[in-house]
C-alpha cells in the first residue's frame, strides 16, 4: 500500500496515537479519509472535464503524459526497447527497395564518407 511496509505502517500508527490519542484518532483518520476521497473526486472531475473540452483529437489524453520522465520514457525508451527486443517499430520504410540481408561471412558496403 501506497509502497510502504508493515514496519513503516506501524511506526504511522503510534505516531497517530502519539499526536492525536486514542480518543481522536479514529476521528482524525475518517476525515483523513474523506480528505483523500474528495480530492480523488476532484482530480477525477478535472481530468474528465479536460478530455471533454480538447475534442475528438485528444480522446485518449493522460495528464499523467505531461510529466517530462514519462514523456521521454513513452515517446523515447520506447523505441529502443522495440529495436532491442527485434519487433518493428511504426517508422515508415524508406523508399526504394529493401537492402537484402547478408549472407554469413559476407562483408558490408563501406561508406568512406560516411566516417
Amino acid at each position: 500500500m501506497f509502497g510502504l511496509g508493515w514496519w513503516e505502517i506501524l511506526a504511522l500508527v503510534v505516531i497517530g496515537l502519539l499526536v492525536f490519542g486514542p480518543d481522536k484518532l479514529p476521528q482524525a483518520a475518517s476525515q483523513a479519509g474523506k480528505t483523500l476521497r474528495q480530492l480523488r473526486q476532484m482530480a477525477n472531475n478535472a481530468k474528465a472535464d479536460l478530455q471533454a473540452n480538447l475534442g475528438p483529437e485528444f480522446s485518449n489524453f493522460d495528464p499523467a503524459d505531461l510529466n517530462p520522465k514519462t514523456f521521454v520514457r513513452k515517446h523515447l525508451l520506447d523505441d529502443l526497447e522495440n529495436d532491442w527486443n527485434g519487433t518493428p517499430d511504426a517508422a515508415p520504410q524508406p523508399i526504394g527497395a529493401a537492402e537484402p540481408e547478408l549472407g554469413f561471412g559476407e562483408i558490408p558496403p563501406y561508406d568512406n564518407e560516411a566516417t
